[in-house]
Order: structure tokens, then sequence, then C-alpha cells
């Protein structure tokens, strides 16, 4: 099961721009660039199911939990968003239940069905990071970050490094202590289900064709982790 938290810059009513000019909102502050189009064609090579959220993370981030600041955040890198600046807790209270409930209800739905099933759901989330962050380069190209159990994101990486010439590292440019796997958290950890997140440049997915040539090298990277950790399972 594929999910990309951050799949869509669409500002709907009754939020309306939050603020934002035109470049503010295209720019990564409101969403993943490339995440859903690299989502959907790897949705295809692994007949995945893919659940996407419909709005900017701006509006609501369904990577984060209804407590945290960066959920609507006033500020995100070095832009203001003055829409999130004073908000309500009224408001909050009504973003959470229009975005977030519906998100996360709805795919855990979709995981409890598939466990009542007898299936073994694996959770990935599918993210996109900038190649300057604050104006610091960033080498990295593609990251596997985990949560509490960190046996399918260790597989995934040493695929990727044996398989890929991607500059390939563990829990970069993000690690959970950074409040990134949220949805992990809430989703496959109380069900002991194996996940992983990933994390891909930006600059290295910025249009159709390379988002399907960066699915094309990952979705085998992806299955062998898969098989690794059926392995370990038979060996453990």
């Amino acid at each position: 099961m594929l999910v990309c938290e951050h799949a869509s810059n669409v500002f709907p009513a009754p939020w309306g721009d939050l603020g934002l000019n035109q470049d503010q909102k295209c720019a990564h502050i409101a969403w993943d660039p490339g995440a859903l189009g690299l989502a959907r064609a790897l949705s295809k090579h692994l007949d995945a199911v893919l659940v996407h959220a419909p709005v900017s993370r701006l509006v609501y981030d369904c990577n984060r939990a209804p407590d945290r600041p960066g959920a609507m955040p006033a500020r995100s890198e070095i832009h203001d968003i003055p829409g999130n600046r004073l908000i309500s807790a009224t408001e909050r209270g009504a973003r959470t239940a229009a975005v977030y409930v519906p998100f996360h209800n709805g795919l855990h739905a979709l995981i409890a069905d598939r466990i009542a099933l007898g299936l073994a759901p694996v959770i990935v989330t599918i993210h996109s990071f900038t190649k300057l962050y604050h104006g610091q380069p960033r080498a990295v190209e593609f990251g596997v970050i985990h949560d509490a159990d960190d046996h399918l994101a260790r597989a995934i990486l040493s695929a990727a490094q044996s398989k890929t010439k991607l500059r390939s590292e563990l829990n970069a440019p993000y690690s959970a202590a950074d409040d990134v796997t949220h949805t992990l958290r809430l989703q496959a950890t109380p069900y002991g289900l194996p996940n992983a997140m990933l994390e891909i440049r930006n600059d290295l997915i910025a249009s159709p064709d390379a988002e399907q040539r960066m699915a094309d090298m990952l979705a085998p990277v992806l299955n062998m982790g898969l098989v690794e950790i059926q392995k370990q399972a038979k060996a453990g």
C-alpha cells in the first residue's frame, strides 16, 4: 500500500490561498513536487493501492498529528503562511475534521480490510525533498526512513545501494526525530506491519518522464526489499 500525504498543492474553499502568492503555492512548502506522479507509476508497477491527500499540506499536513504545530504551520522553511498565523482552535478543529480525519480513517479502513482478509499489508509512504534547504545543498538523492521497525527500510536501502547509482542513505534528509513518520506510527506500527518512508530529491522527478524513469528504477528495489524481509521472517 502506497501513501502520498503531500501529493497536492490545491487550496480549495473555504480556506483559499492562505495569503500565498502563486510561486509559493507551487513551491515545496505547499506539496512534494513529483511525489504523486512517482507514486502513481510505482502503484502500476507493483499493483499496489495508492492513497493520497487531496489538498495542500499547508491547509493540513496529513503526516502530522493534530496537536503538532506543523499540522497547520504558521511558517514553513523561510515562508510565513498568513492564513495559518492566527488560526483559532475552532478552525483547527474544522480543518482536522475536514482533511485529516477522513484521510486517515479511509487509509485505516483499507488496511483493516486487508488484514481481515488474511493479507499482510506493507505500508510505504512516498515523499520528495529539495536539493537546497535553507541555502545548503543536499547530496543525498534517495532517503529511506524508518520509525520503530527498521527492517523494511534497511532492506530497501541495501537494494538501492546494490542495484542503482542513486546516492542513498538511511534516515536522510530527515528521520523520525524530525516528526516525519506520523503516518507510519499511526497506521502500520499498531498492527506490526512492515513499513518505510521514501524520500526522493525532487530535481530527479521534475517531469512526467523523470517520474516514470525513477519508478522503473525503484520498483525492483522495493520488490527486493520485500523479498528480503520475507526471508528474514521465515528464518526468524
